[in-house]
């Protein structure tokens, strides 16, 4: 059964991975939900956690009839399941992972993505990093975090370290001193946007800049047209504005704050066709009172888009504010919401 502190977490954050792991009770309504249900949050006080529906159901409490945790799909059924066998000692790699569940290696990786967010090899980096972080939290050594976190080796975990956001601090504090950004500005359905990238991945993504951005920005950094050197990356970056359910897995290079990586990690597991409020943000990274710091980091983000800043809004349910403009805002959340995710609208 899992904790009950990160059982609340995940339900503040609405984390789809924790579906089928365990159910939420909420004894002041009589009703039990799924981790990701979209209602409003209980007060803490009114919540306990069940292993599955019978168990919730033994206690006298009954099934939400807006996220059906009863109800689970073929789909749903197997990545359960697959995240059961990821969270094992021993995870497998995709392929027997797939076979496991009954799938074809391809379409399972794609499922997989379009429910949790992440591909099967990504969701296990993140887990295990939050594993150590978590360990790390409660005062243990370092190298105890990282084998209790079910790294083989401590390699593994700066790797997935270095790899959590990208671009070191210093290049960002210095200006980009030492660093090649390569760029392009193409036009897309949304106005033209600027699309930058170092040898680690997007460092820039925005709407209506040029090159003069980038220098007052990065005024220490080599800046040059990218050319082939970045298409790959451009091209994702179109598709995701024009189907934002095909989420290429575009390699990040930003860095910000320990705060502001934890917010921008939340904003990362908003599902498209969703949205969150400030305050929800705040409660997701454990700073519930925080929610001007959220609102600023949530401002801070240089990736729009892939860090989808534009699916936050006000607890009154007004979109709020975006840097390229509320147009621009609305017609990402239509997009979203045409293409099937469900929910309500939202932003930056």
């Amino acid at each position: 059964m899992i904790h009950g502190d990160e059982a609340w977490a995940a339900v503040l954050r609405r984390d789809r991975s924790f579906d089928g792991r365990f159910v939420t009770g909420v004894h002041s309504t009589g009703i039990y939900c799924r981790p990701s249900c979209a209602a409003r949050h209980p007060a803490r006080c009114n919540v306990a956690f069940y292993k599955d529906g019978n168990a919730a159901r033994a206690v006298g409490l009954r099934p939400c009839k807006r996220c059906l945790p009863d109800d689970v799909t073929r789909d749903q059924a197997a990545i359960i399941k697959a995240l059961e066998l990821l969270a094992s000692d021993d995870p497998p790699r995709l392929a027997a992972l797939a076979g496991a569940v009954g799938y074809a290696p391809h379409h399972f990786s794609r499922i997989f993505k379009r429910d949790i967010g992440l591909s099967p090899a990504a969701w296990l980096r993140s887990e295990r990093l939050r594993r150590a972080e978590m360990e790390l939290k409660r005062g243990v050594s370092v190298t105890e975090a990282i084998y209790a976190a079910g790294y083989n080796a401590p390699s593994r975990f700066y790797a997935d370290s270095k790899r959590k956001m990208g671009m070191t601090p210093s290049a960002w504090k210095n200006g980009g001193a030492g660093v090649v950004i390569r760029y392009a500005i193409v036009d897309t359905t949304l106005g033209p946007m600027l699309v930058a990238a170092t040898d680690k991945g997007i460092c820039r993504l925005s709407f209506g800049e040029d090159k003069g951005e980038l220098i007052r920005r990065f005024p220490k950094a080599v800046i040059e047209p990218g050319g082939a050197a970045i298409d790959n990356m451009v091209k994702g970056a179109v598709a995701v504005i024009e189907n934002p359910r095909t989420m290429p897995d575009l390699p990040l290079d930003v860095a910000g704050t320990a705060f502001q990586e934890a917010v921008w990690q939340a904003l990362r597991r908003i599902p498209p066709g969703e949205t969150r409020s400030y305050a929800e943000i705040a409660a997701a990274v454990g700073k519930p009172g925080a929610v001007r710091a959220a609102g600023s980091a949530n401002g801070a983000n240089n990736v729009a888009i892939l860090i989808p800043c534009h699916r936050v809004i006000r607890s009154d349910g007004s979109l709020g504010g975006y840097a390229y403009g509320l147009a621009i805002k609305q017609e990402l959340l239509r997009r979203e919401a045409q293409h099937g995710a469900g929910g309500s609208a939202g932003g930056k």
